[in-house]
Parts: C-alpha cells; sequence; structure tokens
C-alpha cells in the first residue's frame, strides 16, 4: 500500500475517489460543504432525500459528482462531530477503507483526517488514519492453496491537511506510522503461524533474518547446550516435554551513543502451550499458538525502531520454548534452580510462562539496562480483569508506568495499572523452596508480576500482561499486532528526550561476542 499525504481543494482531485464526512444527522463536515458548493447543492439534496443519515459506519458511493474531476465521491458517516474521539475516528477510516477496498477504487483522496477529533492534531489524524488503514486490510492467507483475490485492490491513499504549514508534521507521521505498521504486520504474521511451523528455532531464524536487514543490529541465538551449562533451569523446565529444542534469542541494537544505557524488552515465547502436564482443557486449545506473541511484540518492535533508526540502544531477549506434556515433561511438585539461584516449586506446569521470563530478566541484568519492559501473555486473570481493550502494566517504577501509560494514550494502545504491592507475595510462599510458581485463585495476575518482581531488583522494570490485547477470538480470530504501537511510541517519546531530530543516525563500533553461541 503506497500513503502520501498532501493540501488541496476536493473538487480539483483527479482520482478514482474522494472520501469526505457526513455528521449526523445529515450535517455535511467543512470539506463536504465545498463539494456540495461547487456541485450546486447536489451532496445537500441527496441527503435531505434521506440517502445517508450521517450515522457512524453508514457510507454512500456517489458517481460524476457536478464540478469535480474525481471519477466517485465517497460520504462516510461520522457519527455526532462533538462525540468524534479517538475509537469513533478510527472506525470511520476503517469504514471508508473497507468500503473503497471493495467498490474498486483503486486510488484515494482521504479528507477524513481534516475531521475535528477531540483533542488531536494533524500529526495523530494522520497516523492513525494510515494505522487503521493498514490495519483494515491485512489479511492472512500464506497457508491458503487458493487465494481471496480482490480484483481491483485500494493500491494508494493519499491523506489530506488543511494547510501547507502542517504538511511537515504529517510527513513525519506519516513515516513513523508506516513503520510501525509494518512492526504490527509482522507481529500479527508471526503470532498467527501454526505452532507446527512456528517453532523456537523458526522464531530463532526470524530474528536472523530481521537482524540481516539493518547494519545497526546484530543477534545471538543460544541453543540447549548453552543454556544448559549456563543455568537457565527454569527455562529448561518448561521445554524438557517438547521435542523442539528451546532457543533464547538476543538482539541488540545499537542506534544511540556508545555510552546509553539499553533499554532491554523481554518477550515470552511458548510457540504453543498445552499446560503441560497440567494440561489445559481442549476448547479453543488451538488459540495457545498465539502464547508467543510476546516475542511477536519485540521482534515487531525492534522492526520499527531499526527502520526509523532512532537514536536509542535497544536490546530485545525472547525466550523460546514449547511446553508439551511427555514422559519427560516437568512434573507439579518438582524444584528447579532458576539462573538467579532462587529455587522455584512449580505448583502447576501451565504457570510456564512466569519459568522462561524469570531467566531472561536475570540475563537481563548483564546489560546494565536504563529500564526493562516484559511483554507476555502471562494470566487469564488478566483478561477476566481488564477483557480486551487494555494490557495489565505493573511496575516497580512511576515514571516508567506513566512514560508507558502515557505512550498507550497516545498510541490508542492503551495499557492500565495494577498493583504491585508486598501483600500479594506472601501467596507465592513455599514450603519447599524459596518461591512457588503459582498464588493460588486469588489476583492471579498480580501474583504472576510478583513472581516476576523478585527477578527484577536490580534494575527499573515493568510487566505488561497480554493475555486478553494481544489476540481476538471468534469470527475475527488472529493475532492484533499489539503492544507494538505502544512500545514503539514509548521508544520514539525516549528518542526525543535526548534528541528532537529522529533522522539522526550516530556511528557505532561493531558489537562484539563474548560467549558461546550461533551468530547471524
Amino acid at each position: 500500500m503506497e500513503f502520501n499525504v498532501k493540501s488541496g481543494h476536493p473538487e480539483k482531485q483527479r482520482t478514482a475517489c474522494v472520501v469526505v464526512g457526513v455528521y449526523e444527522p445529515r450535517r455535511l463536515s467543512e470539506v463536504a460543504k465545498q463539494i456540495d458548493e461547487v456541485s450546486g447543492g447536489h451532496l445537500s439534496s441527496i441527503l435531505r432525500r434521506g440517502d445517508l443519515e450521517g450515522k457512524s459506519g453508514q457510507t454512500l458511493l456517489l458517481h460524476n459528482v457536478p464540478g469535480t474531476l474525481a471519477d466517485r465521491v465517497l460520504l462516510v458517516g461520522c457519527g455526532r462531530e462533538r462525540e468524534l474521539g479517538d475509537t469513533q475516528y478510527r472506525k470511520v477510516i476503517a469504514h471508508a477503507i473497507r468500503t473503497l477496498h471493495e467498490t474498486g477504487s483503486m486510488e484515494t483522496v482521504c479528507y477524513l483526517t481534516e475531521l475535528n477529533v477531540r483533542g488531536r492534531d494533524t500529526a495523530w489524524r494522520i497516523r492513525h488514519a494510515i494505522e487503521t488503514a493498514q490495519a483494515t486490510l491485512y489479511s492472512f492467507d500464506q497457508l491458503k492453496s487458493k487465494k481471496d483475490i480482490t480484483r481491483r485492490p485500494l493500491r494508494k491513499i493519499v491523506f489530506s491537511v488543511g494547510s501547507r504549514r502542517e504538511l511537515a508534521l504529517a510527513e513525519q507521521a506519516s513515516r513513523e506510522a508506516q513503520k510501525i505498521a509494518d512492526g504490527v504486520k509482522l507481529a500479527k504474521d508471526l503470532g498467527n503461524m501454526p505452532g507446527n511451523l512456528c517453532t523456537p528455532s523458526y522464531l530463532a531464524d526470524q530474528a536472523k533474518t530481521l537482524c540481516n536487514l539493518h547494519e545497526k543490529m546484530s543477534c545471538k541465538v543460544l541453543i540447549e547446550t548453552h543454556l544448559e551449562k549456563q543455568g537457565f533451569n527454569a527455562l529448561l523446565a518448561v521445554a524438557k516435554g517438547s521435542e523442539q529444542p528451546p532457543r533464547l534469542i538476543i538482539l541488540e541494537y545499537r542506534g544511540g551513543k556508545k555510552n546509553d544505557l539499553p533499554i532491554v524488552l523481554v518477550g515470552k515465547g511458548v510457540t504453543f502451550d498445552s499446560g503441560g502436564i497440567s494440561i489445559k482443557p481442549s476448547k479453543d486449545m488451538d488459540e495457545m499458538k498465539f502464547d508467543m506473541c510476546g516475542a511477536a511484540a519485540v521482534l515487531g518492535t525492534l522492526s520499527a525502531v531499526a527502520d526509523l533508526q532512532l537514536p536509542v540502544n535497544l536490546i530485545g531477549i525472547i525466550p523460546a520454548v514449547e511446553n508439551l506434556p511427555s514422559g519427560k515433561a516437568t512434573k507439579p511438585g518438582d524444584i528447579v534452580t532458576s539462573l538467579s539461584g532462587q529455587t522455584i516449586e512449580i505448583l502447576n506446569t501451565d504457570a510456564e510462562g512466569r519459568l522462561i521470563l524469570c531467566d531472561a530478566l536475570t540475563y537481563a541484568e548483564r546489560y546494565k539496562p536504563d529500564v526493562v519492559i516484559d511483554i507476555a501473555t502471562l494470566t487469564g486473570a488478566c483478561v477476566i480483569a481488564l477483557g480486551k481493550p487494555a494490557h495489565g502494566l505493573f511496575s516497580n517504577h512511576n515514571p516508567l508506568t506513566n512514560d508507558l501509560l502515557n505512550a498507550g494514550r497516545i498510541s490508542c494502545d492503551r495499557a492500565w495499572e495494577l498493583p504491585l504491592w508486598d501483600d500479594y507475595q506472601e501467596q507465592l510462599d513455599s514450603r519447599f523452596a524459596d518461591i512457588a510458581n503459582i498464588g493460588g485463585r486469588e489476583a492471579g495476575a498480580i501474583t504472576a508480576a510478583c513472581f516476576l518482581s523478585r527477578f527484577t531488583k536490580k534494575y527499573r522494570w515493568a510487566h505488561l500482561d497480554i493475555a486478553g490485547t494481544a489476540w481476538l477470538t471468534g469470527k475475527e480470530k488472529g493475532a492484533t499486532g499489539r503492544p507494538v504501537p505502544l512500545l514503539t511510541q514509548y521508544l520514539i517519546e525516549r528518542s526525543r528526550e535526548d534528541d528532537p531530530n529522529l533522522m539522526t543516525t550516530i556511528p557505532l563500533p561493531p558489537i562484539t561476542q563474548t560467549e558461546d553461541e550461533d551468530e547471524a
């Protein structure tokens, strides 16, 4: 898909379709009024006849509108003007893009980006129009023998800005949006891949492929023998029941200054989660291929950051395993010694994500990070608490919490803070080890975060529980690519703290490899 931004009068656009908004009840937007004026009241007469009320979700495609150069004019219902907020705006854009794609308009000039969205500027409207357009047109058909082919698909979208003075900011927003959308697509594609293809080794190969696309990125992969040698026993315990060997994938992007402390992202990569010996019910178990969406989000975010050439140092750590039952599998009651030296009583083998994450979080210490953020489809309890709209957010550092919450609000990829109080820690007490891997039925998302917090005491840390947000169910089943927008926005904001020009690049010395590894 090709995206551009421009400024110009709607009636002068030579294109397959011009898109304008209509508010409820039957009120033309400012741009629609311009077309109505040059057409001799053509649009207002249609509204008076009741062809379009202006409700959100309504569309009306007009041909050969007098006084215009476009083949078509698409009227899109926007609801009541005073109620047009973030969510409603994205829905309006989605309705328009879907209609254009299905009605043969291969190119369009869209004026919906000139609508007045409460509290949002032109750059925000451009960015979210592009991200929404990409999301609306996304499909995963790589594994279908017969593709669903649209005869005349939408190929080019030009989004309008109200004045030429806004073009520079709009173009920057367009660039950011396209790279974020590419990162989201990568995360979706990985998440939607079935578990028989997307194995830990496959994830490692995808990380190497990503690394080869960017000069400032390096990749190393620790294989099973390296993990055993170094003491990743909690991670290895999860992988014991599977014939798929585990991997620890480390990606390093060096876009900042040599001495800048890195930001570390840790993504849960359980490529299929049966629950192990504590096996899950069979209903909807196919969706457990999505249990590696934290890993997919890390790869998608690294892709966006590298494409944008952000001046930050960023590390991605992905513990990748498959969790299956077998005669070799870890059993409830087993005790393992984690990489940190803390012993863990495994009371439930379906609480496996925290086991691979705790070793990865300990491994992150060697980078002396500025902050560490882990991303994991960790608990069903978080889905019960927050549903699908919001990620659960836990942190031991208030400024980091505020930064992530703000990034979520800007990106419309929102999180909600949940408590990480010491009151919950005692639920993890074990009579036989330092810590149990579950804390009982109550406050399951919180006790899971409390478990991880015991391995993050040496740095500033946040945990995003994305169990409710990483994929959709029902007829829209599929990975969402979240929280790539939130994480990328957070990193963009961090970049602007030191360097407002995101295009600035800083030459750095090559990264040295210091341990046994499979190097890209």
